[in-house]
């Protein structure tokens, strides 16, 4: 469990925890699937979602049996990522409200595997353009090392342990776990276990929302 009280900072993740875009990767995933004459399903979703997009292009180039194809397949893979989010990208339910109910008292971070220009196009397009950002880029190793989630804890000049983490990845969940933070899981895949002190169905839980009535009455 979570004491609340000792939390002095907060790193969201970005993909499919502040918005709603896993389904722009799984889309662009399938598509590369199509073109190989493959078939991609929850399988293949619950193997990629979270993973840095270099590593899940290789992932993917691997389980097409075409391994010197990763190099390609990343960039088809960012450029219809991109498009995605460009056609609409929405925030998940209670996203906005939790990371401004937050700023209000607290630093905030985002914390993401993918690419800064992918992370700053979803974030302008759901209202958090404003947001530090931290990324894979930005560190020796993407999540699930704890590299991302150290260096926002140490722009926001936090200890780990008293930092939350909020993840929708088991991936991500784990980079958070090794960096020594508390770790709030909600997850975008069903039956994905987490290493977590809290599980949640979505961010308009009321343990979501009871924290936040605490930390805005302290």
């Amino acid at each position: 469990m979570i004491d609340w009280s000792r939390v002095d900072g907060v790193v969201l993740d970005c993909d499919g925890l502040l918005a709603d875009t896993e389904p722009c990767w799984f889309r662009a995933e399938d598509s590369i699937f199509a073109e190989y004459g493959r078939r991609y399903g929850r399988a293949e979703q619950a193997e990629l979602i979270g993973t840095e997009y270099r590593a899940a292009a290789a992932r993917i180039a691997a389980m097409l049996g075409h391994p010197g194809h990763a190099e390609r397949i990343a960039d088809t893979l960012l450029s219809r990522v991109a498009d995605e989010i460009r056609r609409g990208a929405h925030p998940m339910p209670g996203a906005v409200a939790l990371a401004r109910a937050c700023a209000a008292r607290l630093p905030v971070a985002v914390a993401s595997n993918s690419p800064r220009p992918l992370v700053e196009l979803t974030l302008a397009a759901i209202g958090l353009a404003d947001l530090p950002v931290v990324t894979a880029a930005d560190v020796p190793r993407p999540k699930p090392a704890p590299d991302v989630y150290a260096a926002a804890c140490a722009r926001l000049g936090v200890a780990p342990g008293r930092a939350v983490a909020f993840e929708d990845s088991p991936t991500g969940a784990r980079a958070a776990r090794a960096a020594g933070m508390y770790v709030v899981a909600v997850p975008s895949l069903p039956d994905q276990e987490f290493d977590a002190d809290t599980r949640v169905p979505s961010l308009t839980d009321p343990v979501i929302t009871d924290w936040l009535a605490l930390i805005h009455s302290a």
